[in-house]
């Protein structure tokens, strides 16, 4: 069951231009590989939804991309801070897979080392726009690395049953290659449990709240319909919206929240300021 605990920071540690938040556990449950947590990001008003990256004895560990002010406050935690942590929320990978292959793309290599450690260490690649971005492939080691213009699609992914995560047009392209691949998407998340509607998108015709039904989709059926968390509006909070049951895929938490992904896109006093 979730839990909300106050948990003091054991280290804030740079892994290439990210930092690895670690936390100290107390009575929080890490969960299953590629649920989530609701992190107060100081000095803001709301917290910040991140996949646990690692959960060695005692501690939580978060990778965090310093892209606004939300999470460029928790890059700035030091040794001994205190903040309100509120998980795990959300659905993991599913784990019963014969030939897993993981795939990360950017900060979604966030999930991977908690979920490699749950699958004894497949095999794993990982892509980075970057030689500097590309450092935090340590935390994957043995993990098949490529840095921009090299894909991850031009490695071989085909024939493995695919567990990624990273930005939207990486899972696109798994997608068209690997039918029933495990992708985690993005979309802003206020509350992370369903209710306040902050991350519903609209998906044939229907309300879905990605916190609960997604955010990880398998069904190629509703990317081949154009489903975007990133781009598709948000559909505003109603008593109206229907409440859906869950699909028959796991849901998971890109590893970081889109909300300071849109900040640092999309600064206040444009079309699309961030909420």
């Amino acid at each position: 069951m979730p839990r909300r605990e106050r948990r003091s920071v054991v280290a804030n540690e740079p892994v290439g231009p990210y930092r690895l938040l670690r936390l100290e556990r107390g009575g929080l449950d890490a969960g299953v590989p590629g649920q989530f947590f609701m992190l107060e990001a100081p000095g803001r008003l709301l917290p910040r939804a991140l996949s646990l990256c690692l959960a060695p004895p005692g501690e939580l560990a978060f990778l965090v991309d310093p892209v606004g002010p939300g999470t460029e406050a928790l890059c700035a935690l030091e040794r001994g801070e205190r903040i309100a942590v509120f998980g795990p929320l959300g659905n993991g990978f599913r784990l019963d897979v014969e030939r897993p292959l993981l795939v990360g793309g950017g900060i979604g290599i966030a999930p991977l080392p908690y979920l490699a450690e749950a699958l004894r260490f497949p095999p794993a690649v990982l892509g980075f726009r970057s030689e500097r971005h590309a450092e935090a492939a340590a935390l994957l080691p043995g993990a098949e690395v490529v840095v921009d213009p090299t894909l991850v699609t031009d490695c071989n992914v085909v024939g493995f049953d695919v567990l990624a995560c990273g930005p939207e047009p990486m899972l696109r392209a798994i997608a068209e290659l690997c039918h029933g691949a495990q992708l985690a998407w993005e979309a802003p998340m206020a509350c992370g449990y369903g209710a306040c509607y902050g991350c519903a998108v609209e998906i044939d015709g229907e309300l879905k709240r990605l916190c609960l039904e997604g955010p990880v989709l398998v069904s190629a059926r509703w990317i081949r319909a154009g489903f975007s968390p990133a781009i598709t509006r948000r559909a505003a909070a109603s008593s109206v919206a229907p409440i859906v049951t869950t699909i028959d895929a796991p849901c998971v938490l890109a590893p970081l929240g889109a909300r300071d992904r849109e900040a640092a896109h999309h600064p206040p006093g444009g079309d699309h300021a961030a909420a």
